[in-house]
């Protein structure tokens, strides 16, 4: 099996590396792949069976009136264009036999974020993406879901955080084990919230119709 994780250093990264076993790794990461570049992206050959975009950051900023342009550019460039990218890349020629996409998006994606307002964004848009181009990918015979964990024992969560939250951080390898129940899921399509000793998909309400 041959597999392709973006932020591939990173805690959940190597986690997920960690998880699949003797699987055929390409670990892709900063400062030598950028996903929001889409020439990276087009350097990429080979083929893949499966894939982690998995790369993100947090802008650490909670006033929208102090955000720099420089914040909210790297958010967008790591969270939603690298998601973007690389699901055309993998749909166009790098999943050409089908395969299964996990793309990692957050709580912050499906509930408020006040800590982080453009996070929160990113990560909405990372699941409205992955709803919305599922159908057009099983096609293709590939599948994709959003992984949305909770606080996670790494780099991302800031210092100042760790003293003050009100649940426990999980470990990045319990998170590994949900990316895995997602990655072999049937469907397509939806968001696998994370939550300590809980995982499960998400149900989203239906939208009111006309009356």
């Amino acid at each position: 099996m041959k597999v392709l994780i973006t932020g591939g250093r990173g805690g959940l990264g190597r986690a997920f590396a960690e998880a699949l076993g003797d699987a055929e790794i390409t670990a892709l990461d900063l400062p030598e792949f950028d996903v929001g570049d889409t020439a990276s992206w087009r350097s990429l050959e080979g083929e893949y069976d499966v894939a982690f975009l998995n790369a993100g950051v947090i802008t650490g900023e909670s006033s929208i009136d102090a955000l720099t342009d420089e914040q909210y550019s790297r958010a967008v460039r790591a969270n939603i264009d690298g998601v973007v990218y690389g699901v055309r890349e993998l749909a166009a020629r790098l999943m050409p036999n089908g395969g299964s996409i996990v793309a990692t998006a957050s709580l912050a994606g499906l509930t408020a974020a006040p800590m982080d307002p453009i996070y929160a964004l990113t990560k909405h848009a990372v699941i409205g993406f992955v709803r919305s181009v599922a159908s057009q990918l099983a096609i293709q015979g590939i599948r994709i879901n959003a992984l949305c964990p909770g606080y996670t024992d790494t780099g991302i969560v800031p210092d100042e955080l760790r003293g003050v939250l009100d649940v426990p951080l999980m470990e990045p390898s319990f998170v590994a084990e949900a990316a895995l129940r997602a990655l072999n899921d049937e469907e397509t399509g939806g968001a696998w919230v994370v939550q300590p000793n809980r995982v499960l998909q998400f149900r989203f309400p239906h939208v009111p119709g006309p009356r």
